[in-house]
């Protein structure tokens, strides 16, 4: 049986095949897309306020009473009282020196002190004597002459012996070292059974009070620094311990340092600074009024500082980034050396999320 096909399916199929080689298919152009929206960013002005000028060095903290104990005798060591870091008041027993052999001595310049005074006040007895049994002229006058030389004799050696004796006592004191102020003990770099003599380091004795920062300053700074300039003490984080003025400034230049040493005094409430403690002066040379940004506004891109500034811009805003050089923080701000002027709106939040250019919405 013959196959018979259906020729209108066919055709449709060719017709359609002949159109879309000669005219194409057609499709909707492509929406046409909308302009960004306008990110909302927390902004805030460019504003003037006092920023100082100063400069950092490395200060010593030193106490204006402090002392080195050295023993005024030699000998060993017997006791050691104290250890290191104990407060001590003026007087206290730090230390003994073996008095043993000054003990000796002090106990036979009594002795013969004793023997002394024994004829002294025998010479005064028969002084006495000689003299009523002159006036009553029993005795001639120089009999009388001999025991009056007698007893100035007897009172000189006597009264000799009794300085000898006063002195060898205090000798005898010099074997124990004492506090000579109210303090701290530093280290102690001696032991008991140790010689010692006048030239051993036994120990020191700082009073925590009364400290000054002892501060060089650059001969270049010699016509800026001058007695009341501000200075603050800080710790090695930036903390400040303290706060004081320039009280001394030396006549003279350090020839070693070629610097000038300049004194701050340290108030007593200062606690948290020792004797010999190194630590940071700052000194403010001069205040004037500066740009300041807040720090949240500032980024660092390859160790470069950069704001985002909100820029008028037809309607609206957009972002535009500005390099900047800046100082040293002053609380929450930095100074603006450079890239800003006061009024200037500065972008403080999403700044992870800003280009160049793009439409913001400031709030601020």
């Amino acid at each position: 049986m013959p196959l018979i096909l259906n020729r209108r399916p066919i055709a449709s199929l060719v017709l359609c095949l002949i159109s879309s080689l000669g005219v194409g298919c057609k499709s909707d152009p492509p929406p046409v897309a909308g302009a960004p929206q306008a990110m909302p960013v927390q902004v805030a002005p460019v504003t003037l306020a006092p920023v100082p000028n100063d400069d950092t060095y490395v200060a010593t903290i030193k106490s204006r009473r402090s002392s080195t104990m050295q023993p005024q005798v030699s000998g060993n060591l017997v006791k050691i009282f104290v250890k290191s870091g104990d407060f001590v008041k003026a007087g206290q027993v730090l230390m003994r020196v073996d008095p043993l052999k000054q003990v000796a001595t002090f106990q036979s310049q009594s002795g013969t002190e004793a023997q002394k005074k024994a004829v002294y006040d025998y010479s005064k007895i028969q002084l006495d004597r000689q003299q009523k049994l002159f006036e009553a002229g029993v005795v001639s006058r120089d009999a009388f002459d001999q025991a009056t030389q007698a007893y100035q004799n007897a009172k000189g050696d006597y009264e000799a012996n009794a300085a000898l004796t006063a002195t060898q006592k205090q000798q005898l004191d010099y074997y124990d070292i004492r506090a000579p102020f109210n303090g701290v003990v530093g280290d102690i770099p001696v032991h008991v059974g140790d010689y010692v003599s006048p030239t051993t380091v036994l120990t020191t004795v700082d009073e925590n009070a009364d400290l000054e920062a002892y501060i060089y300053i650059p001969t270049e700074r010699a016509s800026q620094i001058r007695v009341g300039l501000p200075v603050e003490i800080l710790d090695t984080n930036g903390k400040v311990l303290a706060k004081s003025t320039i009280s001394f400034l030396s006549p003279q230049v350090d020839n070693g340092l070629q610097s000038i040493l300049a004194k701050a005094e340290i108030p007593r409430t200062a606690e948290l600074l020792r004797n010999q403690q190194l630590v940071k002066a700052r000194v403010t040379w001069s205040t004037a009024p500066a740009p300041v940004v807040p720090v949240l506004a500032v980024s660092l891109v390859g160790g470069q500082s950069f704001v985002f500034v909100a820029e008028p811009k037809g309607d609206g805003y957009t972002a535009h980034q500005i390099p900047v050089t800046l100082g040293e923080t002053v609380g929450n701000t930095y100074p603006v050396l450079a890239g800003l002027k006061p009024g200037e709106k500065v972008i403080l939040s999403g700044l992870q999320f800003l280009q160049e250019g793009a439409p913001v919405k400031p709030l601020g």
